[in-house]
């Protein structure tokens, strides 16, 4: 079991160098790698403490790039709604729905994205009620898995946002919504039990966000992306049909 959560820290640190990297996508790469071997509810408050500890200090630091018009009017209202009902409604999920519902998720986004990027296809400028509607979605998404990256960078590809800014605001918004988060999971009771690990793998995030931060400077973004879709898009066939492989 101890060989288990040192592999899932080699996760962790994988997937928070790539949300430096990035501006999104630790959680659910760790999450959709982690529950290939360890429970999905015992993994996840590690995850969303975790985020906190790393987009807090990101958040800070990009603060001058955030798009406060489009947090304020879009993205948070929407996110926050969507979280809440999907929040509520995890416990009407069994476990094994929950990890096909979010394979399905996983594999919609990754051959989306591999899809785009091989056909140099450009995502059109949306209406706001459909950029409302998918990020209403996305908070939904993020209220299950606390993995509403995947639909919300969607949504947001719809408005033009450039590079910086789109990091910097992403970054915020995981940083609100997995505080959020952390307090219902300790309210519901589910983060007190895994407080520890949490503590054991601060460390790794301080070795993410450097290597992630000189990454993002120096190595071209766009490899990183075909690699991180490729493997989630593997991750996401495995949790799909992860019911007929017992």
């Amino acid at each position: 079991m101890e060989l288990l959560w040192v592999l899932f820290g080699a996760i962790i640190l994988l997937a928070y160098t790539l949300e430096a990297v990035t501006g999104f996508g630790s959680i659910v790469i760790a999450l959709s790698l982690g529950v290939l071997f360890l429970p999905f509810d015992q993994i996840l408050p590690i995850l969303v403490a975790l985020n906190i500890c790393m987009t807090s200090v990101l958040a800070f630091r990009n603060r001058s790039s955030i798009d406060k018009s489009l947090l304020l009017t879009v993205i948070l209202p929407g996110m926050l709604a969507g979280t809440l009902t999907g929040y509520f409604a995890k416990p009407y999920f069994a476990e094994v729905l929950l990890k096909q519902l979010f394979g399905a998720l996983i594999v919609w986004f990754a051959g989306r994205e591999l899809w785009r990027m091989y056909h140099k296809h450009a995502d059109r400028q949306r209406p706001l009620w459909l950029t409302r509607s998918i990020t209403f979605a996305a908070g939904i998404t993020h209220g299950l898995f606390a993995s509403g990256g995947p639909l919300l960078v969607y949504a947001v590809a719809g408005t033009k946002i450039d590079k910086a800014r789109f990091r910097a605001t992403m970054v915020f918004v995981w940083f609100t919504l997995n505080a959020l988060l952390t307090v219902a999971f300790l309210v519901d009771g589910r983060m007190q039990p895994v407080l520890m690990n949490v503590l054991f793998y601060i460390p790794l995030l301080v070795v993410a966000v450097k290597l992630g931060n000189y990454l993002h400077h120096k190595v071209k973004e766009e490899h990183f992306r075909v690699a991180i879709y490729s493997l989630l898009l593997m991750t996401g066939v495995i949790l799909m049909i992860s019911r007929y492989l017992r």
